[in-house]
């Protein structure tokens, strides 16, 4: 689910979920205010996934909380 297989595109991967909640993340945001904005895209779906992308993202150092907000994390 991480990767994408045969039975599941690159889009609709973690991976590729995680891609476009960074490509969203465009200034320091609250979990809340992030899902709001990418609760419309279609390969983020469900609040589960959503979590899941983020969680993922935050383990790989991709992005960090500050003072309560998600930011992308320095490179």
């Amino acid at each position: 689910m991480i990767l994408p297989t045969k039975h599941i595109s690159q889009n609709e991967a973690l991976l590729g979920v995680g891609a476009t909640v960074l490509s969203n993340l465009q200034e320091p945001m609250t979990v809340s205010g992030l899902w709001e904005r990418l609760r419309s895209e279609p390969n983020v779906g469900t609040f589960e996934r959503f979590v899941l992308a983020a969680n993922l993202l935050y383990m790989v150092g991709a992005i960090d909380i500050e003072n309560g907000l998600i930011v992308k994390a320095a490179p």
